[in-house]
């Protein structure tokens, strides 16, 4: 059934193109037909083809974060430059997703997709619209760090350097556990009714206790205590936040994508690609990579990165302090950016 999302339009996150791979084979089998990625980019790529970057997208979020916070002529990542590639996951409401797909593929029956299909696809459509064979840089946060350690895993020799940003190659039994409750708080509304709601409204309680779950987990527990709401925007107390920013980003959103890229996200695991060895997988990565935690990130903490990092032959960890967590990915702490650009400056200055 259609479902009413003008959320999901260039008004709100900004231009975009749809590129088309025809029918894509997906890795837990089946086919989803005429896949389409939706695809920001920004700058020139070069005569000789080697100044790309890949910047691939997190859970809910689209190129426009990525673009407003770590893109621009002040940034590292300078489309002056470099030829920047913004590209939406699949699931993510832009590119192919539940609400956007016809016949047997849409809505709740949208298929599982993993993270290795985001990257497939990501390579088919650098190497046959760009011209594209090998990546400067890769980097991404969360989910798009999940991104990241797959291109360096799976595409070894076309990434030169990859900085995976709060997240982990392969996810733990904690942050599965806790991406459940969030699934959980969209379908135990009665409003969702197996996903075929005629628009997110109907499930806007189930919305907002998704959005309550990730505020519980996304900033620190320090971060309330200093109430450092207070420079998200202007909400001048506790419930002014909750009620604009907490309820308000996620009531909009698409359920049944929430819950596309929700499985997406439990089940990333690099070691797939080496007959379940995460050390087998890591350990063939060529890239240089810089993989950088949030020191209070509660989903992807630092410590389960550094027993990543050490598998990785040429890799190092860059923790960022910062004790907005996870969510200072949106760069609300004014601390947080001139860490990241620190590290990719140098990063980018690396031979490789």
């Amino acid at each position: 059934m259609a479902v009413d999302l003008p959320f999901y339009t260039e008004e709100f996150h900004g231009p975009f193109q749809l590129h088309g791979l025809g029918d894509f084979e997906l890795e837990e089998g089946g086919v989803l037909p005429d896949l389409q990625l939706a695809v920001s980019t920004q700058g020139k790529l070069n005569a000789a083809r080697d100044n790309c970057i890949l910047v691939p997208t997190w859970y809910s979020g689209t190129h426009q974060i990525m673009e407003q916070v770590y893109i621009g002529p002040d940034r590292v990542l300078n489309p002056d430059e470099y030829f920047i590639v913004c590209i939406n996951q699949i699931g993510n409401g832009l590119s192919s997703s539940p609400h956007n797909v016809d016949g047997a593929h849409a809505g709740p029956n949208f298929p599982k997709v993993r993270i290795g299909d985001d990257v497939r696809a990501q390579e088919q459509l650098l190497r046959e619209v760009f011209g594209v064979e090998q990546l400067a840089l890769v980097v991404g946060g969360s989910m798009g760090a999940q991104q990241t350690w797959e291109w360096a895993v799976r595409f070894p020799d076309k990434v030169l350097r990859a900085a995976p940003i709060a997240g982990t190659a392969r996810n733990t039994h904690h942050d599965f556990l806790y991406t459940q409750s969030l699934m959980d708080a969209i379908t135990s509304d009665p409003g969702w009714n197996g996903g075929t709601y005629a628009s997110p409204a109907e499930v806007a309680e189930g919305l907002r206790l998704h959005g309550r779950l990730a505020g519980v987990m996304g900033w620190s527990t320090e971060w309330y205590k200093q109430e450092c709401w207070r420079r998200v925007g202007d909400f001048p107390t506790f419930d002014d936040f909750t009620r604009d920013f907490t309820h308000g980003y996620h009531e909009v959103l698409d359920p049944n994508s929430l819950l596309a890229m929700g499985w997406k996200w439990q089940h990333a695991d690099v070691g797939r690609n080496a007959g379940g060895s995460l050390g087998a997988a890591l350990g063939r990565i060529k890239a240089k990579v810089y993989a950088m935690p949030i020191s209070e990130d509660m989903f992807f903490p630092p410590r389960d990165i550094a027993d990543e990092i050490a598998l990785v032959p040429d890799g190092e960890m860059r923790v960022i302090n910062s004790i907005d967590g996870h969510m200072g990915l949106i760069a609300t702490d004014p601390g947080y950016l001139p860490q990241i650009e620190l590290h990719l400056r140098e990063l980018l200055a690396q031979e490789v």
